[in-house]
């Protein structure tokens, strides 16, 4: 079984960058339309996956909803073949046949992109109750929005991990808003935490604007699963600068909230950091987000170049056509 990655604090800056710089591009394609459907962006919640990915190993199971870029990118997903889906092609992660909302990487342990709301818990719950089956030593780490936790889906799967002792993360991205609806409008139960108390799962909350905070509470939850097998549940508070999707112009925040989340931008927190303890120089970050720019920026040459999926392969995916598939 691998072992866990001691990830280099410089590298997964580089990579909060890359997933900052994709997204805007990403934004952009969308607005020339070339990209199709909806898209929903991860500025500004880059610390959470990357502090995840930070404190897990490679092949723990990774499995997340519609705000999946970030994590194909943080799990070791290609920008060409990230924009590739965006854009429909054949060369994208999931041939171009899912889009935005349903990115897939099975090499890399990446199980989705989810389009409906909470529906993908129950399979995380799946695929760690797989892991113990097989005796794998491997955690999924299940992420989900505050929308979900209101749904039927996510209590039935919360009990069942709980039931089965099942080596599962329940990470909940609580980016104060459930499309355009706030927490404090849509759950009577405004500490979303104390949901797990429910069912007796471990739970934490966690700075979701602080890398190192997410990746050393998340590093000791693992440890703790690995080491006797149960669920655990987080709460990691952080925020999202752009609307529910690009359709969303965002007009139910104020602009002093927004400046107040703006001004705790987690990489520019971490900057400082390893900035601060002479980690990082300014012509190192530099040349780091100089390299973010031009990867983005070739992942749409690559995508606009890339052919689109053959029509009599559209249906090959629907179900599963044996060991190949």
């Amino acid at each position: 079984m691998q072992q866990p990655e001691q990830r280099d604090e410089v590298e997964m800056l580089s990579l909060m960058l890359l997933i900052r710089r994709f997204e805007e591009r990403a934004s952009q394609q969308y607005q020339a339309q070339k990209i199709g459907g909806f898209c929903h962006l991860y500025i500004g919640q880059e610390a959470v996956v990357c502090g995840a990915v930070a404190a897990a190993r490679p092949d723990d199971y990774l499995i997340t909803a519609y705000r999946d870029h970030a994590h194909a990118l943080a799990r070791g997903t290609s920008a060409d073949a990230c924009m590739a889906e965006l854009f429909g092609k054949a060369t994208g992660c999931s041939h171009g046949l899912g889009g935005s909302m349903h990115y897939f990487d099975r090499e890399h342990h990446m199980y989705g992109g989810h389009a409906i709301v909470g529906a993908h818990v129950p399979l995380g719950v799946g695929l760690a109750f797989a892991s113990k089956y097989r005796d794998e030593d491997r955690v999924t780490l299940c992420f989900f929005g505050d929308g979900a936790i209101n749904q039927g889906g996510f209590h039935e799967a919360l009990n069942l991990a709980a039931l089965y002792k099942l080596p599962i993360i329940f990470v909940c991205e609580n980016n104060l808003f459930a499309m355009g609806t706030s927490v404090e409008r849509s759950t009577a139960l405004k500490e979303i935490v104390e949901r797990a108390e429910g069912y007796e799962i471990p739970g934490a909350v966690i700075d979701g604007m602080n890398f190192r905070e997410v990746r050393d509470a998340l590093a000791k939850i693992i440890d703790g699963i690995r080491k006797d097998p149960h669920p655990a549940f987080a709460e990691i508070r952080t925020y999202r600068y752009r609307g529910h999707s690009m359709s969303d112009p965002a007009s139910y925040r104020t602009k002093e909230q927004l400046e107040k989340y703006r001004l705790d931008d987690p990489i520019t927190r971490l900057r400082a950091q390893l900035t601060r303890e002479e980690k990082l120089s300014n012509e190192q970050f530099d040349k780091m987000d100089k390299q973010a720019k031009e990867t983005a920026l070739a992942s749409v040459k690559f995508a606009e170049e890339s052919p689109e999926p053959p029509l009599e392969k559209l249906y090959d995916y629907t179900y599963v056509n044996g060991a190949s598939a």
